[in-house]
């Protein structure tokens, strides 16, 4: 707070002066919001400063104080006008979004503070859709009885609209289900030590998975740190703003259109088996503009009369729904049509017939996309976006044709052996589980010793039915949803497990070991199991005398709210773990990761 000298006293103005010293002393700044898997700058959010030089702690007890003066109409029109001036001079403008916030008491008001931003923006040659405004759940709007036609004029108007501090304040979740808003932010206590709360994590995922049903972007707000960055990341948040991104600031030479320090991060890797065959099955349809004049999108259904819809992007290349023919095709083919589209008391516009779709990133994994498309009742397609920007649609036909190559894909990978899951299957299963970080997650790579000499010895027939042996072992010791198990190839295996004790993990894979080594041990002849040796070759050639067969196991431990985005990073650390694994006398070696 400033110095009693330094601040502008209302004892001796009055609150009716509160506009004419804003004037003096407010400032706009801005704070980035960022895209989370590259880091590219989307947008600013507006943020007031110089408020404590006129004696309040906070913006919202300006904002309070003006409202009850008869000032807060003023007094936001100086504030927004002013921060659509300042974004009109960065020279990124046109393709970023300024975040703007509203407050809900205006509404039904006198004057009208939209047209007025409308007249600013014009001025401007600033795009509607590049201008977000941001309803709060501080006030109740269920109880603001124009606030619905206010979100529908804003919304027809090209506007786009967010929900600030979700989840944290009157109504939220009901602003979600009734209007068609475009981007939700998480409030900051759900986002504040999510890596160390699984009740967060669990909130934050399921929000994710519900906005995109809806077709609404996620904003994580208020991230300070590297381990909630990457949590809200990995768990589908589409935007991040905090400290950690960068401070707000009143000097727009400050401001990048990309922070280094974010960009490295990748939420998904694009080659997996789902990835692979969403690519391949992606229609790319043309695009109708929310700026378009609806003679265009007249001669587009003419020029595709198999195409019933299109997709629908606004100014930025965000996706905003689908445009169908039949909510048109009485202007299309009514002989008068052009005529009352061109009367200016009708004054439909595009953004009149545009219905809500699910939207989806690329890199969603195709069974999460089956249930966004089947919480989605009665949609033509889910919108596919890269980077947040328009990619193509998959419709349901072909999201069916991908589930149902996806599960053949992966019987045919199966091992032709054992029966088990193959390579692709367990690179996917690792790299979904390092991004769940709900409950611990253990990595168990098992390996035969000493394998070799006994496959020369007596034949890959005799080897090979070690290998089924072991494979009905670990059946038999693993058995339920939470527990995955692959085969590698030959004599190497990996089980996935989550939500185990260690201790009760670690006694588990013991068994296992002593079970492999006593029945193992019945296909070597008897002169070989009273010897506990086989004689063979070393690598250098040389005769050697070889232990019986047993199985070493490997596991690399993630802890819970522990979080990685390369699955590299598991493969790494556990060619370093087998080494040691081999060498022990158990033959199980533990290794919880942690970040370095």
């Amino acid at each position: 707070m400033p110095a009693a000298a330094e601040l502008l006293s209302f004892r001796r103005f009055g609150d009716d002066q509160i506009v004419t010293l804003a004037k003096l002393v407010i400032e706009n700044a801005f704070q980035p919001i960022v895209e989370a898997t590259t880091g590219a700058v989307f947008g600013y959010e507006s943020l007031l400063r110089g408020f404590d030089r006129l004696g309040f702690a906070s913006p919202l007890e300006l904002l309070d104080r003006a409202e009850g003066a008869g000032q807060l109409l003023a007094l936001e029109h100086l504030i927004n006008s002013r921060a659509v001036a300042a974004f009109a001079t960065l020279p990124d403008f046109a393709s970023r979004t300024l975040f703007l916030n509203f407050d809900s008491r205006l509404v039904g008001g006198e004057g009208d503070i939209v047209e007025r931003l409308v007249n600013h923006l014009k001025r401007a040659n600033i795009a509607p859709s590049s201008l977000c405004f941001e309803i709060s759940e501080r006030f109740d709007s269920g109880k603001i009885p124009d606030f619905s036609a206010l979100v529908r004029q804003l919304r027809l108007g090209g506007f786009k609209l967010a929900i600030d501090d979700f989840g944290a304040g009157f109504n939220g979740l009901k602003l979600l289900c009734d209007q068609p808003v475009d981007y939700v932010k998480i409030d900051r206590h759900f986002v504040s030590g999510i890596e160390r709360d699984p009740r967060k994590r669990h909130l934050l995922r399921h929000t994710v998975n519900m906005a995109h049903v809806l077709g609404t972007r996620v904003i994580a707000e208020g991230v300070e740190t590297e381990d909630e960055f990457l949590v809200c990341r990995d768990l589908g948040s589409d935007l991040i703003q905090g400290y950690f991104v960068a401070r707000p600031t009143t000097h727009l030479n400050e401001l990048q259109p990309v922070y280094p320090h974010l960009e490295p991060g990748v939420r998904r890797l694009s080659s997996t088996l789902d990835s692979i065959l969403i690519r391949k099955e992606i229609e790319q349809l043309p695009t109708v503009r929310e700026s378009d004049d609806l003679d265009s999108v007249f001669d587009l259904f003419r020029r595709n009369p198999r195409q019933a819809f299109f997709p629908v992007l606004n100014a930025n290349g965000e996706p905003r729904g689908i445009l169908h023919e039949y909510h048109v095709k009485e202007m299309i083919y009514h002989p008068f049509g052009r005529d009352l589209l061109k009367n200016r008391i009708y004054q439909r516009r595009i953004s009149h017939f545009v219905t809500p779709a699910p939207i989806a990133d690329l890199d969603t994994p195709a069974d999460e996309m089956l249930k966004i498309f089947a919480g989605m009742d009665g949609s033509d397609c889910v919108i596919l976006t890269e980077n947040m920007r328009y990619a193509g649609i998959l419709s349901a036909s072909s999201l069916l044709k991908i589930i149902n190559e996806k599960q053949l894909k992966l019987a045919q990978e199966q091992n032709p052996l054992t029966g088990l899951p193959g390579n692709r299957a367990i690179r996917d299963h690792v790299q979904q589980a390092i991004l769940d970080g709900d409950e611990t997650r253990y990595f168990c790579y098992c390996d035969f010793d000493d394998f070799k000499p006994f496959n020369d010895s007596y034949g890959f027939q005799k080897g090979d039915l070690a290998i089924t042996l072991f494979a009905a072992l670990l059946r038999r010791h693993f058995i339920g949803e939470e527990k995955f198990l692959g085969h590698v190839g030959g004599d190497d295996f990996f089980v996935g497990v989550s939500g185990l004790a260690e201790a009760e993990l670690r006694a588990q894979l013991m068994r296992l070991i002593d079970d492999f080594r006593s029945d193992v041990r019945q296909l070597y002849s008897p002169e070989h199991q009273a010897a506990g040796c086989i004689s063979g070759y070393g690598r250098d050639g040389g005769a050697k005398d070889f232990p019986l067969m047993r199985c070493s196991i490997a596991v690399l431990v993630l802890p819970a709210g522990f979080i990685l985005s390369d699955s590299q990073t598991v493969s790494t650390r556990i060619a370093e773990i087998k080494a040691r694994a081999k060498a022990s006398e158990t033959g199980l070696v533990l290794e919880l990761i942690t970040r370095e």
